[in-house]
């Protein structure tokens, strides 16, 4: 069942309110980069929240979700479920100091923290790696989803539908900045949610309701394992898995708790201090909560509407089409084309944000810091939208290398958990210099990619066959979140090594830094020269309100679970303590103390 024309009408109209929107807010001219990539830092908290929430609602996200549900089950969602527990340590620890610091780039961070060649070399690589590779990597397997979404629900080459779509995406960017994204995100979010649960909805009615879902899931003998398991069972799982999961929610969370990227770009966009935190908070619901039950109810239905004994090639192949296939199945006419029309123009918001994100780093942190630092605004505005168009080509070139939308995500994972302590620790510790990240930076990166330096060595016959059996099996797929934990212990041990035997960052710069970002922590050094600056005021609220923050948000996620699957009671009584544990959430974020003249707007 393909799209009709009815559904072809609410698509156009759909891209047309888009780019009308697009055009309104072209009025607001950007005279600069910080215009262009941070909006005159004055948006708003719910603005910026769901715009971070939007761009998690890429084509990607619910494809990866589906698949995730069809080979493992719902628990096998704490692949991202897990980074709730670093957000919640964002809203109560960072999102101020990120805020306060009044940058452009977290990049930018690093020369703001630190001295000398070394941090400069740190802040060009910094930017190369996060705004280039990370990104592109991050675009490829955006890209890579829309390429499977657009070959089951359009009709057209995928690579027509790509191009189209990705060209209007990249005009969009060119003429608006980052305002015009964060705008239309509203719009896409919207539209996305409530078509992603319209289809939750009817998939359910399809299915017999709640209860039934769960009943037909038990007795299938396509669901894997303990399907319906939130958390991991030992006796549908194997020890290596178990222990994966508790590497998962034990440590690898670290790697979100200071924020980084496009979500910290919205942060250096808010209005104040407050606005940064309480959007901070608002992504995590929305984007946690939120967005993914609708897609894994989608992922238990397919189990039922589309048995995998009875699955095509291609479905077999490629679980992640099952979402798609989802929609042609279940969807009627016109509310078909509505949910189209919001993956595609959320596939087109994800890549403005990263297109953004990208190009603050290469404008902001490689050519206006090391190639041309004189130009005009004018100059730069160009240079950025030409950063912006480079970026889009490299990204395309690397969803052509890509076969597996979760397989990219588990390897960004693995890299960025090398680093994720030192990150942590820079803000709150005085003796943290610019060797330090770069050593955790380059450890990670050449720990991550231990396979390759095993494969030359053995071409060069350094390394036995019996070897290279061994090493590829650490880097199998099956022990990769393990790998990631021992990776980032192994590089936070070295980088603490090196951070005691190489001098401390000069006290000028470290004196700037702490007077205007004034973080709490080990500071002692630096604070005894400025007593009066020094915030004396207790952690105790930070931390009870992350410890309340992360019972609040992991409530109302499993409180919804057990709703859609029948188990009403247990929903209950989750969601009364999310409501306790969310009123003490949004009670201590309240006492957080800020600077800033208009804390209060």
């Amino acid at each position: 069942m393909g799209l009709e024309f009815i559904d072809w009408v609410v698509i156009a109209g759909y891209l047309l309110l888009s780019i009308g929107i697009g055009v309104f807010v072209v009025k607001h001219d950007s005279k600069n980069i910080t215009d262009f990539f941070v909006a005159g830092r004055n948006l708003p908290w719910w603005l910026l929240g769901t715009s971070i929430a939007a761009t998690w609602f890429a084509t990607d996200a619910p494809l990866a979700v589906t698949a995730l549900v069809r080979t493992k089950g719902i628990y096998g969602n704490w692949l991202w479920w897990y980074l709730g527990t670093g957000i919640m340590m964002m809203v109560f620890f960072y999102a101020k100091y990120w805020r306060r610091a009044e940058i452009i780039t977290d990049a930018e961070m690093i020369e703001l923290r630190y001295s000398g060649k070394s941090a400069s070399i740190l802040r060009g690589f910094t930017a190369a790696f996060f705004g280039i590779f990370k990104n592109c990597i991050s675009l490829g397997w955006i890209m890579l989803a829309m390429l499977k979404f657009s070959n089951v629900m359009l009709g057209w080459s995928a690579e027509f539908a790509l191009g189209i779509t990705l060209t209007l995406a990249l005009i969009h960017t060119l003429v608006s900045g980052i305002k015009g994204v964060v705008v239309l995100d509203m719009l896409h979010f919207s539209a996305g949610t409530i078509s992603s649960i319209l289809l939750a909805i009817l998939v359910l009615v399809q299915v017999g309701g709640p209860t039934e879902l769960s009943l037909k899931l038990a007795a299938s003998t396509d669901a894997p394992m303990g399907i319906t398991d939130m958390l991991p069972n030992m006796s549908h799982i194997g020890a290596t898995e178990m222990i994966a999961f508790v590497c998962l929610i034990g440590v690898l969370w670290l790697g979100q708790a200071q924020g980084d990227g496009y979500i910290v770009q919205r942060l250096f966009s808010a209005k104040s201090e407050k606005h940064a935190i309480k959007a901070s908070l608002w992504f995590a619901v929305a984007g946690i909560v939120i967005l993914t039950w609708p897609w894994i109810v989608v992922g238990l239905g397919s189990i039922v509407i589309l048995p995998i004994s009875e699955a095509s090639e291609a479905l077999l192949a490629d679980p992640e089409l099952a979402y798609p296939m989802m929609i042609n199945e279940v969807l009627p006419v016109g509310l078909r084309g509505l949910l189209v029309a919001a993956f595609m123009a959320a596939f087109m918001s994800t890549v403005d944000t990263h297109l953004c994100w990208g190009g603050s780093y290469a404008v902001n942190d490689i050519y206006k810091r090391f190639i041309n630092h004189k130009a005009d605004d004018l100059h730069y505005l160009l240079v950025s939208r030409i950063s912006i168009v480079l970026l889009l080509l490299f990204s395309a070139a690397a969803a052509w290398q890509m076969d597996s939308i979760a397989g990219a995500w588990i390897y960004i994972i693995e890299i960025v958990s090398g680093i994720a302590i030192i990150l942590m620790l820079r803000w709150f510790w005085w003796r943290i210099n610019a060797w330090s990240e770069i050593t955790s930076m380059l450890s990670a990166l050449i720990l991550a990619n231990g396979f390759l330096w095993a494969r030359w060595l053995h071409n060069f016959g350094l390394m036995s066959d019996s070897v290279l059996e061994v090493v590829n099996g650490w880097y199998g797929e099956d022990v990769a979140l393990i790998r990631a934990t021992v990776l980032l212990l192994l590089c936070t041990s070295i980088s603490i090594l090196v951070t005691f035997l190489t001098k401390p960052v000069d006290n000028q710069t470290l004196l700037h830094f702490y007077m205007k970002v004034r973080p709490k922590g080990w500071w002692g050094p630096i604070a005894k020269q400025i007593p009066d600056l020094a915030d004396k005021s207790s952690s105790r609220e930070s931390w009870l309100g992350f410890l309340f923050g992360v019972i609040f948000l992991n409530s109302i996620l499993f409180s919804l679970g057990h709703a859609v699957l029948g188990g009403y009671q247990v929903a209950l009584i989750l969601l009364l303590v999310g409501i306790c544990s969310g009123w003490l959430t949004i009670k201590l974020m309240g006492s957080l103390k800020t600077q800033g003249a208009n804390e209060n707007n």
